[in-house]
Parts: structure tokens; sequence; C-alpha cells
């Protein structure tokens, strides 16, 4: 049995290979590489757990980094129980073919109780005083005071927000080496975060792109001479990539002016009370799950026309169409809305920014009732930033409750996103291995490559 480390470099795609890319290119070109279309939703959530289990999204039932839940009438976005994963995992079948198969997996998600040996994941605590303690979590629970013993704490807000960078991806790859030295896993899974977020907050033709590049293909490089040192095969992947855009869509105010929304005041403030809406979207990226409280066939057709009426929209799927009678067709919207190729949708509903509510200005991954890009700005110079921090601190050191609200609320800031998988070639993902004639035609295949690469003698 060899073993196997799955270095994912979020957002990587075809367009961004090149000079500024050398360890990359240099991997590729003594092995092979095939670009392959995004699955569909082309998200994180989606994407991995396609690559994870080998099953379409019908039968894995993950249809987005978020859904709403009609039971609880809630959406709920970023959840990490690897128990939402309806299919089996791969180094769950790789186990059964061997039992001495270990395996790590180090900030993929749906991450939490996942039957993998070891993991690390990103996760607050969140004490009973409405605070929150960046932390992570671990399996075993020992392990996390072990590698910050070692290595230091984990750069949570380098992870997400407006102070996002490399550090984040740094710690993560030094710490995927930590956990070879110390437990030589058979299948190490690897998440590189740092592309994905400064695209969005560039786009792929933004100006520091190319020292972003250099810095995530040395991590690269360097990860790929650790673990080729020790005799470890490497697969680099990304789960899409990500488009130029400039047009944020903004449905839930479009449904509000048609009387389809219902908004609750609370002190001062509204709220989307999701239970009561006719029709609410809950956006993610380049995709918008339409749920309809009455969804009769007269009412989905017409909120389908209504919305391919809509300056912006590409296309809108129905989920039976899709998946059939199966988990994805009931977590997912009564429809999916698709936007044009330079859009996105925002989860705003709004009218008013004075009346937005208290989390829109704050990095709240879930309460907003859909993924908000515009976390990775900040509102206001430097200057003014540092002492909106140094008062936040302040209050909190007091004792007082607070909210750190820096996030501005214009949406045109965005510069990049994914989602849709009506993209050009050039947007595809990458399978870059150091294996000969490499092929694949879709997403559910890096399941059979991965088990090969690891069975291989």
């Amino acid at each position: 049995m060899k073993r196997l480390a799955v270095i994912n470099v979020v957002g990587l795609s075809q367009n961004l290979l090149g000079r500024y890319t050398p360890h990359i290119l240099r991997f590729a070109e003594k092995g092979s590489f095939a670009s392959f279309p995004p699955t569909f939703p082309a998200l994180t959530c989606p994407a991995q757990s396609a690559y994870l289990t080998g099953k379409s999204v019908a039968e894995h039932g993950i249809v987005g980094n978020g859904w709403y839940d009609r039971e609880r009438a809630e959406v709920q976005f970023w959840k990490q129980s690897n128990h939402f994963v309806k299919s089996p995992k791969v180094w769950e079948l790789l186990r059964e073919r061997n039992p001495q198969f270990t395996s790590s997996q180090l900030f993929w998600w749906y991450n939490m109780y996942a039957s993998v040996n070891y993991s690390i994941t990103p996760r607050p605590i969140y004490p009973a005083d409405g605070g929150k303690i960046l932390d992570v979590y671990s399996h075993p629970l020992g392990l996390r005071n072990e590698i910050v013993s070692d290595i230091g704490k984990f750069p949570f807000s380098r992870f997400w927000g407006p102070f996002s960078d490399i550090q984040s991806s740094q710690w993560i790859a030094q710490s995927s080496q930590w956990l070879e030295k110390k437990y030589q896993p058979s299948l190490n899974l690897i998440y590189l975060p740092h592309l994905d977020y400064c695209l969005q907050k560039f786009g792929p033709c933004g100006q520091s792109i190319p020292q972003e590049l250099e810095a995530i293909d040395k991590i690269v490089g360097d990860l790929i001479s650790f673990f080729s040192q020790r005799q470890v095969e490497v697969l680099l992947l990304s789960e899409y990539g990500i488009c130029p855009v400039s047009r944020p869509i903004h449905l839930n105010r479009v449904f509000r002016k048609q009387g389809y929304l219902q908004i609750k005041e609370e002190l001062g403030l509204e709220m989307l009370d999701v239970g009561a809406c006719d029709v609410f979207s809950v956006a993610d990226h380049q995709i918008a799950h339409i749920y309809l409280l009455h969804p009769t066939k007269e009412k989905k057709e017409q909120i389908k026309r209504f919305l391919l009426s809509l300056d912006g929209v590409k296309d809108v799927r129905d989920p039976q169409e899709l998946w059939g009678k199966s988990i994805a067709t009931e977590r997912a919207g009564d429809l999916i809305a698709v936007a044009d190729d330079n859009a996105w949708f925002t989860y705003y509903y709004w009218l008013d920014d004075k009346k937005a509510p208290d989390f829109a200005r704050t990095i709240d991954i879930h309460r907003k009732p859909g993924y908000d890009p515009v976390e990775l700005f900040s509102e206001g110079s430097f200057f003014k930033r540092m002492g909106k921090i140094s008062h936040f601190l302040l209050k909190k050191n007091l004792g007082f409750r607070c909210l750190l609200k820096m996030i501005p609320l214009d949406a045109s800031l965005v510069s990049g996103s994914h989602g849709s998988d009506l993209v050009s070639s050039d947007y595809y993902p990458l399978c870059i291995s150091s294996q000969k004639n490499l092929s694949l035609s879709q997403s559910t295949e890096i399941f059979e490559i991965v088990c090969s690469l690891i069975d291989s003698q």
C-alpha cells in the first residue's frame, strides 16, 4: 500500500498556471494534469463531497455550503458534522480493503466526527456570554494541544475576513508536515484556502494576484518536496475556478418588492422571517436556492418565468429534474437560480442600510441567511479600522457585550465568484498527478484516482 497526500489548492484553474506557479508547473510536467467540468453546484462542500464519496449530489446530499432546513424553518450555513454527507467516504472503503490504512483530514469541510484517524478543523468556542473565542477542533481531542504546543496557534483571523492572507495556508501546510512526521497517515487530506479568498476579493485579474500565486506556489512546492522525500505520492486538486464578476444580484430585494418576503422588525432593525416568506432565496455565490412556502406546480412555473426575466439570471433548474426523489431534492430549494458569468447573488433583503440587521456589518458566517463574500472587506481607512478594533477590545476586556462592526454593505466590492457550472474550460478545476496518462471527465472520478494511487504497488 502506497501513501498519498492530497493537496487541495482551492481556486486553482488553468488560466492561473504560468510564470507565477513554477513549482506546480514543474510537478505537472513530470507527470500529467487534467481539467474537468466542475460539479454542480460548483461550491466547496458539494465538490469535496463528490471527491470523497465518488457519488453524485443526489446520493451524498450536499447541495451547497448551506441550505434552508424546512423543519426548523432556519437557514443553516457552514455546519461541520460529517453526518450530513450521506455516502460512504473514501477512507472507509480503503480501511475495509486494508485494516492498517490510516487517514487524516486537515481543514476539509464536514470534518467533525468524520471516521478518520486524525483531523483538525476551525471551530470557535462560544461562551454563554455571547462571545466567540477563535480556536480549532481536533480528533483525537488531545491532538489540538499537541500541535498548538509544537507549531503555535492557528491564525484564525487570517483564515477568513478582511485580514485573511497566506498565513492560514502556511499553518495548515506546516500542520500536515507535523502530522506526517508524527503519525505517517496513509492518506493525508490537506486544504489550502489562500487563493479562494484573494480571488474573490480582487478577481483573477487583480494586480496583487501574481504575488498571491507565487506565495501559494511556494507552499505547494515545499509540500511536494517534503512528501516526495518521504516516499509519499502527491495529488494536487482544486474544486473550481473563480471567474471575474462585477454584478451583484439582490434576489431577496427583488422578491421583497414583489411582496413575497416576510420582514420582522427587531430593535429597530429588519430580520428575514424565512418560515413565513412566500418566496425567498438562499444565496451561495453564483447559485441561489429558491424556497417556496407553497410549491405548487403553477407557483413554481410562475417564479421560474419571473427569475428568467431578471437581468443577471442565466438559468433556473428544478432539483427534482436534477436529482429525482433524493435527500438532495429534500434539502435544495424548490428551484435553483444560476447567475450570469459576471454576476453573483447576495443575501441582502433590506432596502435601507440603516435597517440592516446587526450581523450584516460583522463577520458572522452562521447567522446570515446566505453566503457573504463582502466579509473579506472592511470599512474606512486603516486608522479608522484600527480604532474600531481597539475600542471593541477595550469594551470586551471590560466585560461589556459588543459587536465589531467593520464589514461594509457594498456588494460591488466583490470581484470574483464561483458556483456555476456554465463556465469556460479556463475556469475548470484541476487534478495534477506525478502519474502519467491522467484523465477524468467528472468530479466523482477523483474518488477512484485516490483509491488507485493508494492501492497501487
